[in-house]
């Protein structure tokens, strides 16, 4: 086992990893529920960006149905940019020689 090189190769990925970061956090992804009525766009580094609500939807007497919507859209545009993440990441750590479960 050759410290300098593992030392050397997790440098490398350190550097890869945060160039990665920077590049997830440019990628957007949006997720639509209710038959669009709510649109929520996130980017892939899990923040939540923009959220648009359709006019038609907003009903004083059944504000749990759009909280609901509004939910389900939020999750959905956050699971597709961590989707995003682990398959960038994933090539980030390719061939980099790590054990079984130190990959992301």
């Amino acid at each position: 086992m050759n410290i300098a090189k593992m030392m050397k190769q997790a440098q490398q990925m350190q550097k890869k990893m945060a160039e990665m970061q920077a590049e997830l956090a440019e990628k957007e992804v949006e997720a639509s529920v209710g038959g669009g009525k709510v649109t929520v766009k996130a980017n892939g580094g899990g923040e939540v960006l923009e959220i648009k609500i359709d006019p038609a939807v907003v009903d004083p007497e059944d504000v749990e149905m759009l909280e609901d919507l509004i939910l389900s859209g939020v999750k959905q545009a956050i699971e597709q940019g961590k989707e995003i993440q682990q398959s960038e990441m994933g090539k980030v750590t390719a061939g980099m020689g790590l054990p079984p479960g130190l990959g992301m």
